[in-house]
């Protein structure tokens, strides 16, 4: 049950200075923004340095809180870059930054004591057991992912003790946050890096895999354009699950659009806290007035009472011209985009001959967990003499120090006592005004500031059991430690499992635990033991309470077939399988390019999780993953290349079978084709609930041989998604004999692409 007397956050976002302002004024508790660097809306009118010292001080002159987005994937240069540009806003009393980097995390956890960490949606929270370990590493909220229902949030709230934040309103994406690579390969720019190009608003059609007809209607083509999220009737129920922070979503809209959204959730978060959920009611011309601001195609209540459906999605074209609400838009512009906040302020005034004249003010403000916090100062002026003519009076004096234009304050009230006929001149009274303004306005200012941290370094401590140091293969095992690479395959699909048997050159095989059968596993793995084969088990690419429940049930089946490592593909799998203890729990640890390293910060992370390998992340060039490369050496961590196979552009909660045609309730293959005829496979794991869009093409490193076996991998892998045996087979072929045997040969494919292999991102 929430505790209502621990107030709940309204946060908005803020994608300019005045937006802030905005937000503020229209009853905001906190505000998000982005600095000049480091944000994921790299886009928005982020302000620059001495902008954003001046947002703090703004932000906290009237008791709300500012976090701000440091939520991008860092390369290892930018690394260098964090203490510098972090530190001026440290000191200034920034309150939280949010984080979605693991290395990043770490960074501030040492060298900014007492900086709270919030972990990004991106960084795709789904359990408990990814709160656990983000709260270990010193994380002191969790954003969860936009996909969570109400059960999963009060699971993580029953089970950990940590800050939950969760969207409200606004947006939704149709992958799950931080799994995104789609704008990144279509045109480079990352959603990793704040510059999503969001095709997901663009049209597609949808094919049964092979086939010329579309299944979707000509007009619903807008296939991966999910309507925005509104929870309106959903507060209580979202409080009671055990979210305190309510994240209002739109830093790349205007002042107007965060004025309005922020005052309707002031008005129902405030309903809720009076009232509780019995006296709880929504006024529907406060739903219109959210459709006003920024309509879709209508309003859904996201995930929280669904995992998927077609009514979530935006199926239909925006219409090209919709009349705006001009009234209401003047009314926000009035009311909180043009207007000036002012904290209200109680004073007492002491003039007596002979002495210094006295002025006492006091301000409260708000404070975190909706506790009220007074700032009392006292300044001195000039000393009063008798009155020639007209003595001073104390509504005279209150309608001079009442004038308090141009600063943040206002003087609610004003007692106090005038001994005699005394005179002060004007000049006087301004003078003892603004002094004690000033001195509320540090008072309240100082409270925040901080002074420069003691830098420190030292190693991620965490409540992690460590990796046992034993070999990975029963045949081949480990390769020397960075020499040689071996040759591994990652396989979806059992039609795939004999090619990679029979090739000689195949060290290793992973097996997708969504496309083998279960009662399959330990055959699989006597079959690459009698190869010489290592054989380890690749766990979902989401962990939910779908995953979790399918891997409990087949728990027998996995410990009892003699796996010899697993890949995790999320952190959350982490802490899962140590949990478990047992025969998986002892077994190696291989992280996937899922799990982001893109600096030795991360590298140094992950090996204290226990990672027996790190796999490349797929956005950076060769250049760049030299950096990445080189610090995993220093640190003694393996490290694989993807060199070839689909990359995974979308992993997504909905369901494109589902949207078109109905769930089968089995795994299944579809295409999407663009505006530009490019057809690109879709795969539905039923028994984790999730789609994988995979882009048109394969990554193929052919012909970059020196490149890539520069970085000095241990392993290099094939993933293979949709391949057929034959293609299969073919594929192993091309490459044993270019990176093992350094023969020239071409791929057995027509199309591929090198990924970010060459290019990069921005």
């Amino acid at each position: 049950m929430m505790d209502r007397g621990k107030r709940l956050e309204v946060l908005a976002p803020a994608g300019s200075v005045e937006s802030m302002k905005a937000a503020v004024a229209a009853g905001a508790d906190a505000v998000y923004m982005g600095g000049s660097r480091f944000g994921a809306r790299a886009y928005a009118d982020n302000p620059d340095e001495d902008g954003m010292l001046r947002a703090i001080d703004y932000i906290h002159l009237h008791g709300r809180r500012l976090y701000m987005t440091v939520n991008t994937l860092f390369r290892e240069e930018e690394m260098e870059e964090l203490y510098a540009y972090l530190l001026p806003y440290y000191r200034e009393g920034l309150d939280a930054v949010i984080v979605q980097d693991l290395g990043v995390m770490d960074f501030i956890r040492r060298h900014f004591p007492g900086l709270d960490l919030h972990a990004s949606t991106q960084m795709t929270i789904t359990s408990p057991y990814g709160a656990r370990l983000l709260k270990e590493m010193g994380a002191s909220r969790v954003v969860t992912a936009r996909e969570l229902t109400l059960e999963e949030i009060r699971g993580i709230r029953d089970q950990v003790d940590i800050e939950i934040e969760s969207f409200v309103h606004g947006a939704l994406c149709y992958c799950y946050s931080g799994q995104c690579l789609m704008s990144s390969l279509i045109g480079g720019r990352s959603g990793n890096r704040g510059r999503c190009a969001q095709p997901c608003r663009l049209p597609y059609d949808a094919f049964e895999s092979g086939k010329k007809e579309t299944v979707n209607s000509p007009k619903e083509r807008y296939l991966l354009s999910l309507k925005d999220l509104c929870t309106l009737d959903l507060l209580p129920q979202i409080a009671e699950a055990g979210v305190y922070s309510l994240k209002i979503e739109g830093r790349m809209k205007s002042p107007r659009y965060t004025a309005g959204v922020v005052r309707v959730y002031r008005k129902y978060v405030d309903r809720y806290l009076e009232y509780g959920q019995e006296g709880y009611f929504v006024e529907p011309e406060d739903k219109k007035e959210l459709a006003d601001l920024f309509d879709r195609g209508g309003f859904t209540e996201g995930y929280y009472r669904q995992h998927n459906g077609k009514s979530m999605v935006a199926l239909k074209e925006k219409p090209a011209f919709r009349k705006g609400n001009q009234e209401l838009f003047d009314e926000l512009d009035r009311l909180y985009v043009n207007s000036e906040v002012k904290e209200n302020v109680s004073g007492w005034v002491s003039l007596k001959g002979g002495e210094p004249s006295l002025l006492k003010l006091a301000a409260a403000l708000r404070g975190s967990h909706g506790r009220v916090k007074t700032v009392e100062v006292q300044a001195e002026g000039a000393c009063p003499g008798p009155a020639q003519n007209q003595p001073l009076t104390l509504e005279k004096v209150r309608k001079q120090i009442g004038k308090t234009g141009g600063t943040p304050f206002a003087l609610k009230a004003l007692e106090g006592e005038i001994e005699g006929n005394l005179f002060l001149p004007v000049q006087a009274l301004n003078d003892l005004r603004r002094k004690g303004l000033e001195l509320l306005e540090g008072r309240i200012l100082e409270e925040s500031r901080r002074e420069e941290p003691e830098e420190k370094d030292g190693a991620v401590k965490m409540a992690l059991k460590p990796a046992e140091k034993q070999g990975i293969g029963a045949g081949q095992g480990e390769p020397e430690a960075f020499g040689k690479p071996q040759l591994w395959v990652f396989l979806e699909e059992e039609r795939q499992l004999p090619a990679a048997l029979a090739d000689p050159g195949v060290a290793g095989i992973y097996l997708d635990a969504g496309g083998f059968a279960p009662d399959g596993w330990k055959k699989a793995v006597m079959r690459c033991r009698e190869r010489g084969k290592a054989c380890g088990l690749a766990l979902p690419h989401i962990f939910r309470a779908q995953g979790e429940g399918f891997l409990k049930a087949h728990l027998q089946e996995a410990e009892g077939a003699g796996f010899d490592l697993i890949l995790l593909r999320t952190l959350e799998e982490l802490l899962w399988i140590q949990n478990l203890g047992g025969p998986l729990a002892r077994l190696p640890l291989i992280f996937d390019a899922g799990i982001y390293c893109w600096n030795r910060e991360t590298a140094a992370v992950l090996q204290g999780f226990g990672a027996k390998r790190l796999t490349f992340p797929w956005e950076l060039n060769s250049r760049q993953l030299e950096a990445v490369a080189g610090g995993s050496r220093a640190l003694g961590i393996p490290t694989e290349l993807i060199v070839y196979g689909r990359i995974p552009m979308m992993v997504s909660a909905q369901c494109i079978r589902k949207t078109t045609g109905g769930c089968r309730h089995r795994n299944g293959l579809m295409e999407l084709r663009d505006r530009t005829g490019v057809r690109m496979p879709v795969k539905n794991r039923c028994d984790f609930c999730y789609n994988t869009i995979y882009n048109s093409a394969p990554l193929s490193l052919l012909g970059n041989e020196k490149l890539a076996l520069g970085l000095a991998p241990q392993v290099v892998r094939l993933n293979f998604t949709t391949e057929t045996g034959e293609e299969t087979a073919a594929v192993i072929r091309a490459f044993r004999e270019a990176f093992l045997e350094g023969k020239e040969t071409d791929g057995p494919f027509k199309d591929f692409t090198r990924g970010h292999f060459k290019r990069g991102v921005e």
